[in-house]
């Protein structure tokens, strides 16, 4: 059954009720044993949901990637309070991400190691779904006109207009592994973002692995950035100011942030005010301790993101030359824990002077991983450039025919003999990609010169590690450089040595909390969160330059920041400690942190709480930082309560179960933080195998699927060729395939070599040329996509469709014609259910939103309300206790005496 919201309700369900039950008990069992610490679980609610979100995606891997794709790309309408707009980021703005990449990589990083530059590009919609979000009760006024051209303007242009009253802007990149998830499933999260800093959001749906694997996601969400700052004549909105723009993400959405940070940062274009990174997946490689020790106290799944095998995915379909993983037949190249570079020069090189037979033939005897690490070092390694002296007697042909050997898995016996990767085992990248600086950005030369970063983690999630390792090298770029290998690439070793100025960042490690700690919104942790992180995106896009130059943290501001809306016994506790700390250091008294409203935050009590948190927060931190309990510049010791506490570089916190925020252990202490750069970025033999002994279950549970799905890939092959035949017969022109004359000659009956091609008309159907769609599937002759990519596949049904909608409704501009369909043709597809001859083929469910038409209440419309639900409930628990605590407090007037 495929993920439906009725096989999610029967799979959840019992979920729910177990859990339920086993919650008093383990409860009264931790009582018990007098464990007096405070968990996460100890909570109802975030135990239910905790549950519900793990068994949702173990759910997941039990079905085809695509089932797991429309699930959670099905659009859902937005709440009636809420202003939410949906637009598309036009071809003008893609192009010009494009022409940015291309520029990053340079030609022969895009030739060899992306595989071109044209497949890339390739999409089935006109561009980027996206959307803007804001709050009904903030936005401007209704306009009939617009108020510059004074042109009329529609219900949806109208609201952008509107929107313009709100200067702010979170550009929010949703996560889900890269693979799953959409605007659907985060909306009601960015509108909570933007209800909180009281601003505008804007999101993309950018295109998915495996069918759009990287970098497409990447040129996606650059273009987002770009329609916001550039954005073409036809937009409605006006260009947003980068200093008015904060980046935000989760999971694979903070990690996209991140690539997308240090492009900017690269070819010098204009860099947003900050960027708030949570849960960040930096590291694709999985080579940090944690990934292996925090699976119980996580929701991602045990083996990773497995699937059930389907005409897309995996890949290959069934275990091939003696299975996914084995034990190596070759010595290196590549060396033990690492993929053979895809440049080919570097890789022929190694291969000569290591004198090595095929990767899959008989040859020298097998040596031990010790023995190859040790010979290794005698030639040249991937951390060495190859020189023009090098490549004497590589041929031309050499280049061509070379692929990469298979990875190698770096074993945790140096005697044993290493094993080797020949399944790919990540969806957004291949194996041999994995370790590129826009992958896995934790590998990049240096993360320093970036905007202020608010990087938020889980101290119970797989990723905490690389989480806190990232905040640290943003932070000290020179104590954490990558690894020698890293360092070939010439932009990575400039970026190495150009870019050493430490990046501000604040680290916040929340205690118990699992991957992505916001979506439990209604759990006090996360309501600080969203919180800090409005206060976050309010001080940075507030302030020039200059003074986050000095300081980019809101918690050090002085005179506070004033929280519109914050009555004057709101804080309560947090003022009175603030008072307390202010007056110890500098025997002043502390001006108000309050506004003039007698109002809570948003006009509720549930909104003081997070208020009341945040400044009590805001306090502590104060008092670390005057204690040197943070990375600074200079000492600074005392406070003036009219200046920022300046020369602050890293603030460095964890968070108790309650909100309550207390200064990290020190650099030294950490495990992560001691790992050498030499470790980073490995394939290690335990996540290795953990993934290879669920994929072997799977391909065991699902060995007929993975036959019929064989079997299938087999007729849409056959379906796309005859796709190609007929369109040649209705007159379509390509210089790939030529013309109908063209195809049907033979070696007995060749074509005349001079006659020029028949005159054709340039619009003969439904469809048309878009003179801005540069590239279509039939445009990547000499390109070398990866085997996953849509784009150039023939055997699915969503590349079959991508290829149709190509040729006969939205042509790119390579294309001479569109060709007309036959009566035949139209009747035919008139008796195919998935086939519509006056419109075109639905798209990939990883690009294209899905439209629910019998079920009225999807599920992620149920999760939505179940979060506003459980949230009314903890919170109205929570304010009682506020209220019942602040009222036996002295209230504190508003000159602080």
């Amino acid at each position: 059954m495929p993920v439906t919201t009725v096989s999610a309700a029967v799979h959840i369900t019992p979920v729910v009720i177990k859990t339920f039950l086993k919650h008093t008990k383990n409860k009264a069992r931790r009582l018990k044993a007098s464990q007096e610490d405070s968990i996460p679980q100890d909570d109802i609610f975030f135990d239910e949901a905790f549950n519900i979100v793990k068994a949702f995606i173990e759910l997941g891997t039990k079905n085809t990637v695509e089932s797991l794709q429309a699930f959670t790309n099905t659009h859902v309408p937005a709440p009636y309070w809420a202003l939410v707009r949906p637009i598309v980021v036009p071809f003008s703005s893609c192009n010009e991400a494009a022409d940015a990449l291309i520029e990053w990589f340079g030609p022969d990083e895009l030739k060899y190691v992306v595989g071109g530059e044209r497949w890339w590009q390739v999409r089935g919609l006109n561009g980027v779904d996206a959307e803007w979000v804001a709050e009904q009760q903030d936005v401007g006024p209704n306009h009939k006109t617009h108020p510059t051209t004074g042109a009329k303007l529609k219900s949806a242009e109208a609201d952008i207009v509107r929107l313009e009253k709100l200067d702010k802007v979170m550009y929010y990149i949703h996560g889900g592994g890269y693979f799953w998830g959409s605007i659907n499933t985060h909306r009601y999260q960015i509108l909570h973002y933007a209800q909180k800093f009281k601003g505008r959001a804007f999101t993309v749906n950018y295109r998915k692995a495996p069918q759009y694997p990287w970098p497409c996601a990447l040129q996606d969400v650059l273009a987002g950035y770009l329609y916001l700052i550039h954005p073409p004549p036809e937009a409605f909105h006006k260009p947003v100011p980068p200093s008015k723009i904060v980046l935000a993400g989760d999971s694979a959405g903070g990690g996209l942030c991140l690539s997308l940070l240090t492009i900017l940062r690269d070819l010098e274009l204009p860099m947003p005010a900050g960027a708030v990174l949570i849960s960040p997946w930096v590291d694709l490689t999985h080579s940090f301790p944690s990934v292996m020790q925090n699976t119980p106290t996580d929701i991602i799944p045990q083996y990773g993101f497995l699937a059930k095998p389907s005409t897309l995915w995996p890949l290959p379909t069934k275990p091939e030359n003696g299975g996914r993983v084995v034990k190596t037949v070759s010595n290196e190249p590549p060396e033990p824990g690492k993929a053979e570079p895809l440049d080919p020069e570097l890789a022929l090189h190694n291969r000569k002077k290591q004198d090595n037979d095929d990767v899959y033939g008989p040859g020298k005897p097998v040596k031990s991983q010790q023995e190859m690490l040790d010979s290794s070092g005698q030639t040249p390694s991937s951390s060495n450039p190859v020189t023009p002296d090098d490549n004497e007697g590589l041929e031309d042909e050499d280049l061509d025919l070379y692929e990469p050997k298979p990875p190698k898995v770096l074993m945790e016996n140096p005697n044993a003999t290493p094993l080797e990767l020949r399944s790919q085992i990540q969806l957004y990248a291949s194996t041999e990609q994995l370790t590129h600086p826009l992958v896995s950005p934790i590998l990049q030369g240096s993360l320093g010169n970036l905007p202020p970063l608010y990087i938020l983690g889980g101290d119970g999630e797989v990723l905490r590690d690389e989480i806190i390792y990232l905040a640290h090298k943003a932070a000290h770029p020179e104590q954490y450089p990558a690894r020698s290998g890293i360092l070939r690439s010439g932009r990575q070793k400039e970026n190495s040595k150009k870019f050493t100025k430490p990046t501000k960042v604040h680290l916040q490690i929340f205690d118990g909390m699992c991957h992505v700690l916001t979506v439990f919104m209604f759990t006090q942790t996360a309501s600080y969160a969203y919180r800090s992180i409005a206060e976050f995106v309010n001080h940075v896009t507030k302030y020039d330059e200059a003074h986050l130059e000095r300081n980019p943290f809101p918690e050090l501001h002085q005179p506070p920041e004033v929280i519109p809306g914050v009555g004057d016994n709101v804080s309560g506790r947090g003022d009175e400690k603030e008072s307390h700390i202010l007056k110890k250091k500098t025997h002043t008294n502390p001006p108000s942190a309050q506004g003039d409203s007698e109002k809570g935050v948003e006009g509720n009590d549930s909104s003081a709480s997070d208020v009341n948190i945040y400044l009590e927060n805001r306090s502590v931190t104060i008092e670390n930082v005057l204690e040197n309990k943070a990375d600074t510049l200079r000492s600074t010791t005392s406070l003036d309560p009219q200046t920022d506490i300046p020369g602050v570089i890293m603030v460095r916190e964890r968070v108790d179960i309650h909100g309550e925020v207390r200064p990290m252990e020190p650099a030294s202490s950490i495990p992560a933080l001691q790992m050498k750069p030499s470790e980073i970025g490995i394939i290690k033999e335990a996540p290795a195998m953990r993934w290879a002994t669920g994929q072997d279950l799977w391909d065991k549970r699902y060995a007929k699927h993975a036959d019929k799905a064989i079997e299938q890939q087999a007729r849409y092959k056959k379906k796309a060729d005859r796709l190609i035949r007929e369109a040649l017969t209705q007159g379509f022109v390509h210089r790939s395939h030529g013309t109908a004359n063209e195809s049907t000659s033979s070696p007995q009956n060749p074509p005349e070599e001079n006659t020029p091609p028949r005159k054709v008309r340039k619009r003969t159907s439904l469809g048309r040329i878009q003179a801005l769609r540069r590239w279509g599937p039939l445009d990547l002759e000499d390109e070398n996509p990866p085997k996953s990519a849509i784009a150039a596949r023939r055997d699915t049904p969503e590349a079959v469709a991508l290829l149709k909608k190509s040729i006969y409704y939205t042509a790119p501009a390579t294309h001479l014609n569109i060709p007309r369909l036959k009566p035949m043709h139209a009747l035919r597809a008139a008796f195919d259910p998935h086939d519509d001859p006056n419109k075109p083929p639905p798209q990939s469910v990883s690009e294209q939103q899905v439209t629910a038409h019998f079920i009225p209440v999807h599920g992620l419309r149920v999760w939505d309300n179940l979060l506003r639900y459980v949230g009314r409930k903890s919170k109205a628990k929570a304010v009682d206790g506020i209220k019942s605590t602040v009222g036996e407090l002295p209230t504190i007037s508003k000159s602080g005496h």
